[in-house]
């Protein structure tokens, strides 16, 4: 076979080989568009929302998604997924949620297109905080901000709740009487009676001591600290009233007649497991749940009308010296994990939340809104029904609890695992 010959079988063979390539890639590139939205495909906005506001976003969503919302011609779905905050923040640390990285999404196999489908385009947490841990987490792992502060994305409050304490008025009566003022120090003191209700009943002259005995030791009901943010920030307030300070440190969690007093404290609370929801077991249970709960104002209203209807003793509600805020703020992930049009039809979810509409509804829910034309007393509000049990349109304290950094967090879990969890 002549040269010529061969450099024509040659030629021929590159151009079937380049004609093949450029049909690979042609099939690789219409799968990945079918992979990808396409105008008029429905934006997806998949949303973690804390278990207390959860209900109140749902519905939000069910009415959002029935009004055919759309985005440049595009439908808007949302999703919402009921997530604790504690547990939200542990998929992030672990990073659960697949990422991109330094990927392209042309790059991805179909497998993870569909890992990719499931991250979370919104994150609305319990609190602020929670946001920024995690944000100053990935900042260092990737470089950059994944939730920001400012700009048209920042995080903005949805609605606020804080911790109160729920008690049966007739042992508030009797703790009133024994320690004055319902505070952590009063849950102490209760919980270290040797003699149960007898005993605080003696400091209080009670006279009906039939009662007392019968009410046995002092019980206290607060949410599981790994299970519900609630308990973690009860024991973060816990350690405010007893420093008599708002800023907590880990040399404050760390010290060893903190941790006694706190143990001692947390000994009342006779089933954890139980108490991961204390507000329904309280509705559901009764005396046996607790005497006493701190958790979510929300909590308890939303629960008000159930330990109204099973029990005769109703609750009241008293307000704690230092007030622990939650804020439940929309957060939008900032990450190429979610697309430019799906974060803005989560700005149009955001929007509708904050209208002044469903900021009403939120009332119904035992969450104070955050919109400026909305007073706590109006539409269905729940501070309005339960007033007369203690519930404040208005909260007269002015000190805040100063959100925990998560070196003090992580003592104060270890502790709990240790000292508290196994007993």
């Amino acid at each position: 076979m002549n040269r010529t010959r061969w450099t024509f079988l040659i030629i021929v063979g590159l151009a079937f080989l380049i004609v093949l390539v450029a049909l690979v890639f042609r099939l690789a590139r219409s799968e990945r568009q079918a992979a990808s939205p396409q105008p008029g495909e429905t934006l997806e906005v998949r949303v973690l929302a804390a278990l207390p506001v959860e209900p109140w976003v749902t519905a939000a969503a069910k009415a959002f998604n029935a009004e055919d919302h759309t985005l440049e011609g595009r439908p808007i779905r949302v999703t919402v997924i009921p997530m604790d905050g504690l547990a939200a923040l542990g998929k992030w640390d672990r990073e659960e949620y697949f990422l991109l990285r330094d990927r392209d999404r042309d790059t991805l196999s179909p497998e993870e297109l569909e890992q990719l489908a499931t991250f979370p385009t919104v994150w609305i947490p319990d609190s602020r905080y929670l946001v920024e841990l995690v944000n100053a987490a990935y900042k260092e792992k990737l470089g950059r901000d994944v939730f920001l502060t400012d700009g048209e994305y920042r995080a903005r409050p949805l609605v606020i709740s804080l911790l109160a304490w729920g008690v049966y008025s007739s042992r508030a009566e009797v703790l009133e009487a024994a320690f004055g003022e319902l505070n952590w120090q009063t849950i102490h003191d209760a919980a270290t009676a040797k003699g149960g209700w007898v005993e605080i009943g003696q400091k209080a002259n009670w006279p009906d001591t039939k009662s007392l005995q019968e009410w046995g030791f002092f019980k206290l009901a607060v949410p599981h600290p790994r299970k519900n943010v609630g308990g973690l920030a009860a024991m973060i307030a816990a350690a405010g009233e007893y420093y008599n300070r708002p800023n907590i440190s880990v040399d404050d969690v760390t010290n060893p007649d903190f941790q006694t007093w706190l143990a001692e404290t947390l000994g009342a609370v006779t089933d954890f497991s139980a108490a991961s929801q204390p507000g329904e077991s309280l509705a559901l249970f009764g005396y046996t749940t607790g005497d006493v709960a701190q958790l979510l104002e929300s909590d308890l209203l939303v629960n008000m009308a159930g330990i109204q209807n099973r029990w005769p003793d109703p609750l009241v509600i008293r307000y704690p010296r230092y007030v622990t805020w939650f804020d439940f703020p929309f957060t939008v992930w900032m990450g190429p994990e979610t697309t430019a049009m799906e974060k803005n039809a989560a700005l149009e979810f955001e929007k509708y939340l904050l209208s002044k509409e469903v900021q009403t509804q939120a009332l119904a829910y035992g969450l104070r809104p955050v919109h400026p034309d909305v007073p706590v007393d109006s539409g269905d509000s729940l501070f309005v029904r339960w007033q007369e049990q203690g519930a404040a349109t208005f909260v007269q304290r002015s000190t805040a609890m100063r959100s925990p950094d998560r070196e003090v967090l992580l003592a104060l879990l270890r502790w709990f695992d240790l000292n508290v969890a196994g007993r």
